[in-house]
């Protein structure tokens, strides 16, 4: 039986909430202190509406997908059949590099309890460790 293998890019470090924020969150993080050139920004603001376009956001579908006590840690993985949205992500990782924030890729077949599921990603809530 071949197994599915989710693809997530992430930082390698947990934040403070214990989270591996994702690409986009990655991103997001330095639009948000200002640290975007002009052509960064435009990037991200044309490729945020690309996926916006062709992706579902989870919490569109279910709102508590992403609720901090109900799914502690939750994160989303791309399916790897979702190759359209995956060769998107070589601009993100740029803007990251050039601006020193390490980012990794991720592949796992059974990354956590998923609680969403869609034909492009997963959202999942890691099994717990310990």
């Amino acid at each position: 039986m071949i197994r599915c293998v989710y693809v997530r890019f992430q930082s390698p470090a947990p934040n403070a909430r214990g989270i591996h924020p994702g690409v986009f969150g990655l991103v997001n993080g330095l639009a948000k202190h200002g640290r975007l050139s002009p052509e960064e920004e435009r990037f991200k603001e044309e490729n945020h509406a690309w996926f916006h376009a062709h992706l579902i956001n989870p919490s569109d579908v279910d709102p508590h997908v992403y609720d901090r006590t109900l799914n502690p840690k939750a994160a989303a993985w791309f399916k790897p059949t979702a190759t359209h949205l995956l060769e998107r992500l070589p601009g993100y990782l740029a803007i990251l590099a050039a601006h020193g924030v390490a980012c990794v890729r991720v592949d796992m077949a059974d990354p956590g309890t998923v609680i969403y599921d869609d034909p492009h990603q997963i959202v999942v809530v890691p099994y717990a460790t310990g």
